[in-house]
């Protein structure tokens, strides 16, 4: 299993965050820093369900991440052109926007290893390959 490596892989981008943050800490305040809020709290969720999945073997709980994830790309990805369309308009401030850019990244990022872990506990306990059900089923969201 994946798993330890997708943790790792969390740590490394909690730490790539954490790096961003101190440097947005020596600029200018950007009010923008808010609109992180909801991706950070959803990827906050869907991380914790992830290691629950693995944890309890909750399979009912791992039917819902892929939907749970997509919903957080389509929020980073709308994050990422509103501050992009900001840094265009205040120039000044490109530094602070690209920080926050890449730290919406990573928060999608570490949803998608969550969403990872959950799988990897259904074909653990399931052995089955839920990608590939929900892709049958229509039920992931595309």
């Amino acid at each position: 299993m994946k798993v330890s490596r997708s943790l790792e892989r969390v740590g490394d981008l909690a730490v790539t965050i954490a790096r961003r943050a101190k440097r947005l800490n020596l600029r200018l305040p950007v009010s923008e820093v808010a609109l992180l809020e909801p991706a950070y709290q959803m990827t906050l969720a869907i991380f914790r369900d992830g290691v629950r999945v693995f944890a309890e073997s909750d399979c009912e709980l791992a039917r819902t991440l892929k939907l749970r994830d997509k919903q957080l790309d389509v929020l980073t990805t709308d994050l990422g052109e509103k501050l992009v369309a900001r840094a265009t308009a205040n120039a000044e401030f490109v530094p602070s926007y690209l920080d926050l850019i890449f730290v919406a990244r990573a928060l999608e990022r570490i949803g998608d290893l969550a969403t990872n872990i959950a799988e990897d506990a259904f074909w653990r306990d399931q052995a089955a390959d839920i990608r590939h059900m929900q892709r049958a089923s229509g039920s992931a969201g595309t």
